[in-house]
């Protein structure tokens, strides 16, 4: 029996890189999953990769529109969620001087205001004992050029992350952040095939 036998998960973002790595490692460990993307394509090839176990929606997490039509769905099918890894989020650079206020609002939008409601949407199916995990990343702590935007959007997950803490504690909801440093894309994506291919 796997680790995560029996329980419902939701990986936003759940399409490529940490998230789809994540996604198929939760259903080797037994999990029902839920991951989402905005590009259906990516949604159905995640799904027709993963395999038994998996459900892709289509979606925007930062359109409450979206947000609605997957928690109506996990509320339909499960209605319960063990876990939510709120994954999703847009990578843009630029240096200070040449910042505009598309690129503020894309990355913020995604990254920050996404997230938040992802989260907030998911409590409703969230018992005692649940967990939530954020990915941020290396970059909210540390100073790298041309990241002012991204750097102060994933800075804001790890304040999110400490203060949620102490909203959701007295439901024992645990949340964790994530913090990772660039990854491989194509290791990500084709993480441990052997020992994780779906019969």
């Amino acid at each position: 029996m796997g680790k995560l036998e029996g329980k419902v998960a939701l990986i936003t973002g759940g399409t490529s890189e940490i998230g789809f790595a994540t996604a198929r490692l939760f259903v080797a460990e037994g999990a029902q999953i839920y991951v989402t993307g905005r590009r259906k394509d990516k949604v159905e090839e995640a799904v027709t990769k993963i395999g038994k176990g998996c459900i892709g929606v289509q979606g925007n997490v930062a359109d409450m529109a979206d947000l609605d039509r997957l928690f109506n769905q996990i509320t339909k099918e499960f209605g319960r969620l063990d876990i939510v890894f709120a994954n999703a989020g847009t990578a843009e650079y630029a240096p200070m001087g040449q910042i505009d206020e598309a690129h503020f609002e894309r990355i913020f939008s995604a990254n920050v205001k996404g997230l938040l409601f992802s989260v907030q949407k998911a409590l409703p199916l969230m018992r005692e004992d649940s967990t939530v995990v954020l990915t941020s990343s290396v970059v909210g702590s540390k100073g790298f050029s041309s990241n002012s935007v991204y750097a102060a959007s994933k800075a804001a997950i790890r304040s999110f992350a400490r203060t949620w803490t102490t909203d959701l504690k007295d439901r024992k909801i645990r949340v964790n952040v994530v913090s990772p440093a660039p990854t491989d894309r194509r290791a990500s994506s084709e993480v441990n095939q052997n020992r994780y291919e779906q019969p």
